[in-house]
């Protein structure tokens, strides 16, 4: 039975995060609210939960484009190569915000994972994401619920992903209305910077 969570971002209340991790640590999949549309993410070591999520988005899971979503800088080395100072800085600049960074995936990928060279890497600018992640204690695999061709309603009011989502995920959190842009996704693999979508998050940080 799924259920609908409500947490206010300006104060994200301590048991309901940790009713949302125990949901994760079990394999569930949560919708969460980020800086920009509301995701689909599940734990990152929890090998099962990624493949439902690659169902739900009719793809490979070795092939999925999912963001690993960070509390913070720290996670960094756990799943990226060294990065030089300029990117570091361009990451700081950026972060948390509405960006997904394409970098250099390491070893230590999960093992479905294993043959990406490049991970895309999201720090939300929404305390209710990072204090999600952070008690999880490791980042969540994530994918938006964006619907790209159409602005729909379903995908910004909580109670309406609910009534959508409720038969294919464990929880939705109820952050309040979520955006309708995604992030601006940028690829810092290269000797230059490359921008692979605009989106909400501003290029002024490059």
């Amino acid at each position: 039975m799924s259920q609908l969570i409500k947490i206010f971002e300006e104060n994200p209340n301590q048991d309901a995060i940790d009713k949302v991790v125990k949901v994760l640590q079990k394999g569930g999949l949560i919708i969460y609210p980020t800086d920009t549309v509301y995701g689909l993410g599940c734990d990152i070591t929890n090998v099962k939960a990624l493949e439902k999520i690659a169902r739900i988005k009719g793809v490979k899971l070795e092939k999925a484009n999912f963001s690993f979503v960070c509390n913070d800088l720290s996670h960094l080395s756990d799943y990226v190569r060294q990065i030089d100072t300029a990117t570091y800085k361009i990451l700081k600049r950026a972060l948390p915000g509405a960006y997904t960074f394409v970098l250099p995936g390491n070893n230590n990928l999960p093992k479905v994972f294993k043959k990406k060279r490049t991970v895309g890497i999201r720090v939300p600018d929404n305390s209710i994401a990072r204090a999600i992640v952070a008690e999880l204690g490791n980042p969540i695999v994530s994918t938006s619920i964006h619907d790209e061709d159409e602005v729909l309603e379903y995908t910004t009011d909580p109670e309406l992903i609910f009534e959508k989502w409720q038969s294919k995920v464990d929880l939705v959190v109820d952050g309040g209305y979520g955006d309708n842009f995604a992030s601006t996704v940028i690829d810092l693999t290269g000797d230059e910077p490359e921008i692979l979508r605009e989106g909400k998050g501003s290029l002024d940080i490059l």
